[in-house]
């Protein structure tokens, strides 16, 4: 089979590898149908993700058809068409019995294209298949079922949940990209107030106000007015960077939320002393996908209107020209790419 393989800071290219094959009777092996690309891949290629090794198949959100299951398979079999989980869930230990299935202490987690091959390949092996799929129902189409293997949940739960949005809150996402914007449409279902959304790119800004932003803009007099103002009840700071984070401390209310989303390659100030009489609620958090079933079933009955989400589709073997589209989204206005098997 053919995959895309990490070769180190700024080096990736599509390469025969190995077929994967059952190592533990709880894995199962899946053909690839549909994948995407992730921001915490963009982290990987950069070089801020170390623990990734070299000769690593990089990818963890994709949909496929089981080809073969381990002994201890039990809940899908070959030929099921399913969601693969970003997150890999023993559902055995402490950690998956809490529903803290990112926290999974016996080898799971995000292991899937972090500390092994992952999903941007023609097949791969999936471990702990039972609690890390999910059927993809026929109604929903793969170039939106791949959004529920991690973008959705990570908004849901990370974003929008951590952050409590409320009915009539002011919510202010910083950061347009697809986890921020995915947050937008899952914040509509909680009736806040108003959504603003901020980040520096025009292309983006647009498609927030695609997607349900009542306002977006550039960092600037509406940020400044919350600043010196009432404040937002949510800031979900979704960009990644040290400055999206500064600005979020900034805009947040007393007695706010700031849900933090966004993968940092870098530190990130906190400043204590202007902020410990605040009364702040700071959360970070590795998502679950606890909240997969739930989501899923918002978009097979059209209560999630996420195809915007998805702005190009591309063969899988063109995972390259994926990656270079992504990076680049900030000023084509890229948002998911889509690959898909041919």
């Amino acid at each position: 089979m053919r995959a895309l393989v990490y070769h180190g800071p700024g080096q990736i290219s599509w390469d025969p590898v190995p077929d994967p094959a059952i190592e533990e009777p709880t894995d199962a092996i899946v053909r690839v149908d549909a994948a995407t690309v992730c921001g915490s891949d963009l982290r990987i290629l950069r070089g801020d993700l170390p623990e990734v090794k070299p000769g690593t198949v990089l990818g963890h959100e994709a949909v496929g058809e089981v080809l073969e299951v381990g002994r201890d398979v039990h809940h899908v079999r070959s030929g099921d068409q399913v969601i693969m989980s970003a997150v890999s869930a023993c559902g055995r230990c402490r950690e998956c019995r809490d529903t803290k299935l990112g926290q999974c202490s016996r080898g799971g987690g995000w292991i899937l294209g972090n500390l092994i091959n992952g999903t941007q390949a023609e097949l791969v092996r999936i471990p702990f298949a039972d609690h890390s799929t999910h059927r993809r129902p026929w109604k929903v189409p793969l170039k939106e079922a791949v959004l529920l293997a991690e973008l959705l949940p990570t908004a849901y739960e990370v974003g929008v949940r951590n952050g409590h949005v409320s009915p009539g809150d002011t919510v202010v996402v910083v950061g347009a990209g697809p986890v921020g914007l995915a947050s937008v449409v899952i914040a509509r279902l909680y009736s806040p107030r108003r959504i603003i959304v901020v980040d520096l790119s025009a292309e983006r800004l647009e498609a927030a106000t695609g997607v349900g932003a009542d306002a977006a803009e550039v960092p600037g007099k509406m940020i400044a007015e919350l600043s010196e103002g009432p404040g937002a009840d949510v800031i979900i700071e979704a960009s990644g960077e040290p400055d999206g984070f500064v600005l979020a401390t900034r805009a947040v209310r007393t007695g706010g939320h700031i849900a933090s989303i966004g993968v940092h390659g870098k530190p990130v100030m906190l400043h204590l002393e202007s902020l410990w009489h605040k009364n702040l609620t700071i959360s970070t958090g590795q998502v679950d996908t606890s909240s997969t079933r739930w989501l899923l079933e918002l978009v097979r009955y059209g209560d999630l209107p996420i195809s915007g989400l998805v702005t190009h589709t591309l063969p899988l073997d063109r995972m390259e020209d994926a990656y270079q589209a992504f990076a680049g989204g900030t000023t084509t206005g890229a948002l998911k790419v889509v690959l898909h098997r041919e």
